[in-house]
């Protein structure tokens, strides 16, 4: 499996961005994706996770209503739609995947096994 995450950029703030993660290699129906951030100076956080069949989502409270995450089967992609975007929401994103994870895990970045490489978001004030 391999990931390419794409569409960060510059944006000011209250903005909208959508990230696409590209995702190559097999996938199941207990596959899942997630897409992590990490602000400068902080540690990896969970933003949001799809399961690849059935499309049971789970966003982090702090991105509720703001972002989206969504995926297209047919293109085997994952997508992040981020609107509102603030100054803290700027960092490097990242998706990541594993199979088999159940919704409990959906926010522990140990339980990734393939990333991809990052796309940095930066929301100017």
């Amino acid at each position: 499996v391999q990931l390419q995450a794409s569409g960060g950029g510059l944006v000011q703030t209250g903005g909208s961005l959508r990230l696409s993660c590209a995702v190559s290699g097999r996938t199941s129906s207990s596959y899942v994706v997630g897409w992590f951030r990490q602000g400068p100076g902080k540690e990896r956080e969970f933003v949001a996770a799809i399961r690849w069949s059935g499309g049971t989502t789970q966003h982090t409270n702090s991105v509720k209503g703001r972002f989206t995450i969504s995926r297209d089967n047919a293109k085997n992609a994952v997508y992040l739609q981020m609107n509102s975007l603030k100054p803290e929401d700027t960092a490097v994103y990242y998706c990541a995947s594993n199979y088999g994870l159940i919704m409990s895990d959906f926010g522990n970045r140990n339980r990734y096994t393939y990333w991809g490489q990052g796309t940095l978001v930066t929301v100017s004030s």
